[in-house]
C-alpha cells in the first residue's frame, strides 16, 4: 500500500511551467498534466494548496523595466496569477477534483477573498486551495506567497515544480556544463551561495518556520507523486542538514 510521507503540501507552480515549450500564455496540454499529476496525489489524501505564478503572462519585474510603477506592474502581475489560477481551476474540476480559487485581492464575482480557515477547512474537505494574487501586495514574489500560505496553513512542505531543471544547481546548466547538482542544501547555503531557488524572503520566512522545500522536474508525469512518497528526487533544502 502506497503511504505518502506528507499530509498537508503547498505545491508552487511557476507561471513559465503553464506555458510549455511556447513560453507565452497557457499551454493546454502542460496545464491538464499538472492537474492529472496533482489528482493522483489527492486519491493518496493528501490535502493539496497550490500558488502559482504569473510569469507566462505578465512580469511585474519586467513591466517595471519598461517604465511602468512597480507597484502597478506587481498588481497586473498579481492578476495574472488569477487568470492561471482560474485555468487550473477549470482543469482540475473538469477531471472530478474539487477546487477552490482563493485570492489575495477582492474579486468575489470569480474568486473567494483569502480566509485561512476557510482554507484549512476546504482541505481538510479534500479540495484543492489554489491561492492567487500573490499576497496581496506588492514588492514580493509569489514564492513568498508560497512560503507564507505555507506557514499559515501549517503545510509540512512546499513543492516547487520547476519545467526546465530538476533540481537546485550551482550555475545555471544549460549555460555551464560544469555546474553541479546539490541533493541537499539549507537555506543559509541557499542564501550565502545566492543560489537563486527562491528570493531572500521567501527563504528566510521558511527558514524561521523551519518549512523543507522540496524543488524537483514537473515536466516528468508521476513526479508529484513521487515526492508525495517519499522518492528522493530533484533537492530538498532544509534548516539544517541532517
Amino acid at each position: 500500500m502506497e503511504r505518502p510521507v506528507f499530509k498537508r503540501v503547498v505545491l508552487k507552480v511557476s507561471g513559465e511551467a503553464l506555458a510549455g515549450q511556447g513560453g507565452y500564455g497557457i499551454e493546454a496540454s502542460v496545464i491538464a498534466s499538472i492537474a492529472e499529476q496533482v489528482k493522483e496525489v489527492i486519491e493518496l489524501n493528501v490535502e493539496v494548496a497550490i500558488v502559482v505564478g504569473g510569469g507566462n503572462i505578465w512580469r511585474g519585474i519586467a513591466g517595471t523595466a519598461k517604465g511602468i510603477d512597480r507597484a502597478t506592474a506587481d498588481y497586473m502581475g498579481m492578476l495574472a496569477t488569477v487568470m492561471n489560477s482560474l485555468a487550473l481551476q477549470d482543469a482540475l474540476e473538469q477531471i472530478g477534483v474539487p477546487t477552490r480559487v482563493q485570492t489575495s485581492i477582492a474579486m468575489q464575482q470569480i474568486a473567494e477573498p483569502y480566509i485561512r480557515r476557510r482554507a484549512i477547512r476546504h482541505l481538510e474537505k479534500g479540495r484543492v486551495v489554489i491561492f492567487a494574487a500573490g499576497t496581496g501586495n506588492p514588492f514580493f514574489s509569489t514564492d513568498t506567497t508560497a512560503a507564507l500560505r505555507a506557514a499559515e496553513i501549517e503545510a509540512e512542505v512546499i513543492l516547487m515544480a520547476k519545467n526546465k531543471v530538476n533540481g537546485v544547481y550551482s550555475a545555471d546548466p544549460f549555460k555551464d556544463p560544469t555546474a553541479e547538482k546539490y541533493d541537499q542544501l539549507t537555506y543559509m547555503e541557499v542564501l550565502n551561495k545566492n543560489l537563486g531557488v527562491m528570493d531572500a524572503t521567501a527563504s528566510s520566512l521558511c527558514m524561521d518556520n523551519n518549512i523543507p522545500l522540496i524543488v524537483f522536474s514537473i515536466t516528468e508525469s508521476g513526479n508529484i507523486k513521487r515526492v508525495i512518497l517519499g522518492e528522493r528526487i530533484g533537492t530538498i533544502v532544509k534548516g539544517s542538514v541532517n
